[in-house]
């Protein structure tokens, strides 16, 4: 039962973190793209202005938010917290490797 809760728990947080880093269309600043970038006549080609793989580095970002909330609760959960806080980290961890994977 106690690992049932602590699976569920795990899966709830990436849940979250799938849910904050979809739910936007916006760059990852919150702020529009210049127009310049979206202009075909600036010189530099739309896709080399934007930024590679902004729902990854949204999802680390939002992965390290779940993080820190998860080291500042005030209770243990019987030890899933812990362990929800090494699946996080693994699962940041991953999606590091996915950029420097796409870097070679």
């Amino acid at each position: 039962m106690k690992a049932r809760a602590g699976s569920l728990f795990i899966l709830g947080i990436f849940v979250l973190a799938l849910v904050f880093t979809t739910g936007s269309t916006a760059t990852p600043s919150g702020k529009p793209a210049p127009a310049a970038a979206n202009r075909a006549d600036s010189g530099v080609p739309a896709a080399a202005a934007r930024e590679p793989h902004p729902e990854i580095r949204e999802a680390i970002a939002s992965l390290r938010h779940a993080k820190e909330h998860m080291e500042h609760a005030a209770h243990d959960f019987g030890g899933h917290r812990v362990e929800a806080i090494r699946a996080t980290d693994a699962a940041i961890h991953q999606l590091e490797e996915c950029l420097r994977f796409d870097k070679d």
